[in-house]
């Protein structure tokens, strides 16, 4: 069966990567279209998914050429989010009401035909995957509607992949965010033919605005053990270098539209820079939007020869492999320690959310500064061994990694195999 692959940026890329992997192992195909930016061409994941027999992997540039990629993305541009909270807000929204939905749908539609026909012949069984597109995605919701549409004119199906796990157990954790109930943001799902999600805490999103059997709740790709044993087969050596006899610790920050406490964070990152056995504390700001955060501008924090901050080239699996602790403030990166069994401090008083980690491991909760200082004195007195309550651990990794069993990926791929044979028999039961 052919599969035709949508992926936007880091997240995408980091957890739907194992997924197409998976796929063509099982003897499929299919095409891996990147439309976010031409610099994720070179991630070397992507760089594997394109050594793999049966994978083809295209910028969507590369696709449309310049002139109809260039109009593609302009009309895109007055649909997305980022540039109607910019100060030429005003006049985007007023060229999107000039040049209104019908004048757009032509363009949407000649982009989508050249996508569908290249991926799908005439009467082919498939499906189509985007990652979890919301309602402020960075790519226009209106297309997206517009090629899941005619895919399924195609008797394609379509599928909403995981791009993230949830961090978080609470659902006010954003700057405005103020009212508990459905959130709208995630009802553009409707639109899928089914939504996967690894975990019931993702599922829960998705539950005011689906019937029961358009989720799937089928565990995480990417902190699957078999992925997270290939990554380590695929992964660049690592750039950075241990000290000897210093307690490494990396601090692993939130999207910038996350309610932080920021001067606290700064004072935390003082008070651990401060103890004489710790050599570096590598601070890793999030894949998207981390130049928004002042905190990694700070000239108190350039000052400390013990405190540095990660590169965006520095994946997070070569930081993990680096430390000894990993403080985290509610993402999902750190799940990876979890499962290694290495201590992570959940950082909740730093931030306005309550981490999945803390309610399912309250052991390594952070609640004020006594309990940092006294949980890195610990593990400098005593070392590591002993960090978790196993059996809170092995809770966690059943629930919120492994739902249903450890062989995770087949599942994705016996899910995917099911929806585009079903869209094609329900197309031929209409005709």
């Amino acid at each position: 069966m052919k599969a035709l692959f949508f992926l936007r940026h880091y997240n995408d890329i980091d957890h739907i990567t194992p997924v197409i992997t998976a796929w063509v192992e099982a003897g499929h195909t299919c095409d891996v279209v990147l439309i976010g930016a031409g610099k994720f061409r070179h991630d070397f994941r992507v760089s594997y998914l394109a050594s793999l027999e049966g994978v083809r992997v295209a910028h969507i540039r590369e696709l449309l050429g310049g002139w109809l990629y260039g109009t593609w993305r302009l009309q895109m541009l007055l649909l997305t989010g980022n540039l109607r909270r910019s100060f030429i807000g005003p006049l985007v929204s007023r060229l999107a009401e000039i040049h209104s939905a019908e004048r757009r749908k032509p363009l949407w539609q000649k982009v989508t035909r050249i996508l569908l026909a290249r991926s799908f012949k005439d009467g082919e069984q498939g499906v189509l995957a985007f990652d979890w597109i919301e309602r402020n995605s960075v790519i226009a919701t209106e297309w997206v509607e517009t090629i899941v549409s005619m895919a399924r004119d195609r008797g394609v199906g379509t599928v909403s992949l995981p791009h993230g796990d949830s961090p978080h157990a609470n659902q006010l954790i954003r700057r405005g965010e103020w009212r508990l109930g459905p959130d709208m943001t995630f009802s553009t799902a409707r639109i899928f033919d089914r939504v996967v999600v690894p975990n019931e805490l993702c599922a829960q999103r998705f539950r005011p605005f689906l019937p029961e059997n358009a989720i799937a709740v089928l565990g995480s790709p990417r902190f699957s053990k078999k992925w997270l044993d290939r990554l380590t087969e695929l992964m660049p050596p690592s750039p950075l270098t241990p000290p000897e006899d210093r307690l490494r610790i990396v601090i692993f920050l939130r999207k910038a539209n996350f309610t932080t406490f920021w001067e606290e964070v700064s004072e935390v990152i003082h008070l651990i820079a401060a103890f004489r056995d710790v050599e570096i504390i590598i601070i890793k700001p999030h894949t998207r939007s981390g130049w928004k955060q002042s905190l990694t501008r700070s000239k108190s924090l350039k000052k400390l020869a013990n405190v540095k901050v990660a590169d965006d080239s520095v994946h997070s699996t070569y930081l993990m492999n680096w430390a000894d602790i990993c403080i985290d403030l509610a993402t999902s990166v750190v799940f990876e320690a979890i499962r290694c069994g290495k201590p992570v401090l959940a950082a909740d008083y730093l931030h306005a959310g309550r981490s999945a980690a803390a309610v399912y491991m309250p052991e390594t909760e952070l609640r004020c500064r006594d309990d940092v200082y006294q949980k890195i004195s610990d593990v400098l007195a005593k070392g590591r061994d002993g960090f978790y309550v196993e059996a809170h651990r092995q809770r966690f990794i059943s629930e919120m990694l492994d739902v249903g069993g450890q062989d995770v990926l087949s599942r994705y791929v016996m899910l995917l195999e099911a929806i585009g044979q079903g869209q094609a028999e329900s197309l031929l039961r209409k005709n």
